[in-house]
């Protein structure tokens, strides 16, 4: 699944058509098409891992889920996958094999943009708070949860707790609070690197845990295992990462 700042540069991607009209629609989602074709695309906004193109009276949301892609100005014709086609004047934007709504705007008014790690609205304190309210759940699922983490992804997950040396088993309510900030800033600066990395086409070589083998700390042999509620590949260290 694509995390938070993939989709940031998705939107890089299709900004280029904010402004312009839908000359018409196709795909297979389940809604009419009709309303978008005529419409101007206002504004192009990213929530995490959704994305949502910004319409007058509606917004389309896309969700690319595990497996979902997109392309702009194909060459290839279209294939049973496709979910939305939006054709534009200068050009066309393809998605597959994704979670594609049609919502009412005022849909926009209920998020919580603050919850979002890569905003300029990101807000700790609230992060803070809500991490609070749930003393009992494991680090691993906290920082999955979109509520709190709104991009965060599995990727994400790992390299964060290796890099503050938190076990991802360990439980909210045990953190010292220092330890809770320190979880809390890391999730936000490590998205950005990514951000960067992704951008330059080097992510995997900076992964210091994610699907490896040995600690790049101590040289012990990694744990993978499947952990918290949400039973995600964790890799992660005994030695260097601290069960609270």
């Amino acid at each position: 699944m694509p995390e938070g700042p993939s989709i940031l540069l998705m939107k890089e991607s299709l900004q280029k058509f904010t402004g312009e009209k839908v000359m018409d629609a196709s795909g297979n989602a389940q809604f009419d098409k009709n309303p978008l074709e005529g419409k101007i695309l206002l504004e192009i906004r990213t929530f995490g891992k959704q994305t949502y193109l910004v319409f007058d009276e509606f917004c389309i949301r896309i969700h690319l889920l595990m497996f979902g892609s997109y392309s702009v100005d194909e060459q290839t014709k279209p294939d049973k996958s496709l979910r939305l086609a939006l054709n534009f004047k200068t050009g066309s934007i393809y998605f597959y094999t994704c979670s594609v709504k049609f919502l009412e705007i005022n849909y926009l008014s209920q998020i919580d943009w603050e919850a979002d790690v890569l905003s300029d609205q990101w807000n700790p304190l609230k992060a803070e708070k809500k991490l609070k309210a749930k003393p009992q759940m494991m680090v691993c699922d906290a920082l999955m949860d979109q509520d709190i983490f709104s991009g965060v992804g599995n990727i994400i997950k790992n390299e964060v707790l290796f890099r503050i040396g938190v076990h991802p088993e360990s439980v909210i309510g045990n953190l010292p609070l220092k330890k809770l900030k320190e979880l809390i800033a890391e999730a936000r600066s490590y998205s950005f690197d990514f951000l960067e990395w992704k951008r330059e086409f080097v992510l995997k070589k900076h992964w210091l845990v994610h699907t490896k083998t040995t600690c790049p700390k101590c040289g012990q042999k990694l744990v993978k295992k499947y952990t918290g509620l949400g039973k995600r590949r964790s890799f992660y260290c005994e030695q260097d990462q601290k069960l609270y």
